[in-house]
């Protein structure tokens, strides 16, 4: 389970991470809380705009990151990107603090963010590809994923009890400080030790050489579509959480806090139970989008504030198996030279996609209720296994046999699935 752990440099990144990934997520939590309760009355649609705001550059700057992450040093890329994030949670601290904060301000932060985070997001990505060797990519991956949400365990616990304590400020102030832990990290890899690949050359139709070969490969496009629909309209979990917990049970910040944690157990799980296969499978895609709209609708009917919180652990488990697969899987299987470009697009379409669907679920909730923006969740879950459920019949043969009256699913040879690959694979190679 833990086999990346091994590599030194490996290691070193992933304790800067941890200590990060502990901020990031006192910050979301305290910048929600303060949106919807202190700079707001309970405007769900507010929440929303701002993570339309913090996740749009994604999908506005897409040729521009996918090209610095292939082509510019991708570890001198993130010290960058992570300085700039550091001082933007200064700045909003200090803000904060003093009493000068407005709702102006937040959505303003949140856009710059948006924008560092959009080159990040990709370098961060790929870069996990030069601390490892090929054969634990997919590990490394599910780690990451792992550390992301383990910090979710602590972040939101830390910063509901901090905001209720201290102010929310002050939660601002210690995310700044947390980015010096990734940092130093970046400072202390071992350089000569990192697996670097060929560098992408720059040609004419190199911005576009990504999108060419994502359209000739039909199984990355079905995991894009399916992270396009749970990603835009089902991973909305600061609104869900937020307004399930102010509006429907009438809960305070710390217990806001603890429903995100009570979640980050659920996303834990799934992530280590990743990183245990040798492989990622695309059967557990589908099963985890099904699973995660069974979770959100078995979220909406929940009655009391404890049960709606362990069904948050079903949808952090469903979420986390689904969204770990889909990375690793589109990882493991682009070209080196165009992986940059590529996990650009996955993570535009993963994150881009907020700016359309959080909105639409913050309406949703102030209109007809949090437990009808949970629905919205569920439903998309179910569209994205139905998505699934025709890439296997379309090119995977996926046939339903009887025996007598018991049914049995069958795929195609997984041979002839890698020899059209394969063949699309040198298609696409001519055609670059």
């Amino acid at each position: 389970m833990f086999r990346s752990l091994a590599g030194v440099n490996y290691r070193i990144w992933a304790a800067g991470a941890i200590v990060s990934n502990v901020g990031t997520w006192m910050q979301r939590t305290a910048q929600d809380w303060i949106v919807l309760t202190q700079l707001t009355h309970n405007n769900a649609s507010a929440v929303g705009f701002v993570m339309a705001l913090q996740f749009g550059p994604q999908l506005l700057l897409l040729p521009v990151t996918g090209w610095a992450a292939d082509h510019l040093d991708r570890r001198k890329l993130l010290m960058a990107t992570q300085g700039a994030m550091g001082l933007l949670g200064l700045g909003l601290g200090i803000l904060t603090v003093t009493g000068m904060v407005q709702l102006w301000h937040v959505y303003l932060f949140a856009l710059l963010l948006g924008v560092v985070a959009a080159f990040d997001a990709p370098a961060r990505q790929t870069f996990v590809s030069e601390l490892v060797a090929g054969p634990n990519l997919s590990n490394a991956v599910a780690l990451n994923s792992a550390s992301f949400n383990a910090a979710r365990l602590i972040g939101p616990a830390v910063a509901g009890l901090l905001t209720a304590a201290v102010g929310a400020g002050w939660v601002f102030l210690i995310n700044a400080a947390t980015f010096g832990a990734v940092l130093l990290s970046l400072a202390m890899l071992r350089r000569e030790q990192l697996y670097r690949a060929e560098r992408a050359k720059r040609t004419r139709g190199g911005l576009i050489d990504g999108f060419r070969y994502v359209r000739r490969r039909p199984d990355i496009l079905v995991i894009l579509v399916m992270v396009f629909l749970i990603g835009t309209f089902g991973l909305n979990f600061p609104i869900f959480i937020s307004t399930m917990s102010v509006t429907v049970f009438h809960q305070g910040a710390g217990e806001y806090g603890l429903l995100s944690s009570i979640m980050a157990v659920g996303s834990v799980v799934g992530a280590l139970l990743s990183a245990r296969r040798d492989r990622p499978r695309v059967s557990l895609l589908f099963a985890g989008a099904a699973f995660f709209g069974f979770g959100c609708a078995l979220a909406a009917v929940m009655p009391t504030y404890w049960l709606f919180a362990l069904a948050l652990i079903v949808i952090g488990v469903s979420s986390q198996t689904l969204m770990t697969t889909a990375n690793g899987t589109v990882q493991m299987t682009t070209d080196p030279l165009l992986r940059g470009r590529v996990m650009a697009i996955y993570m535009a379409i993963f994150m881009g996609g907020t700016p359309v669907g959080a909105p639409i679920v913050g309406w949703v909730a102030d209109t007809f209720g949090p437990r009808w923006a949970m629905g919205v969740g569920a439903a998309s879950g179910f569209a994205a296994a139905l998505v699934g459920v025709f890439y296997l019949i379309r090119y995977r043969g996926l046939r339903v046999r009887f025996a007598g009256i018991k049914p049995s699913f069958v795929l195609a040879p997984r041979e002839v699935v890698r020899e059209e690959l394969v063949e699309t694979e040198a298609t696409v190679t001519r055609t670059s």
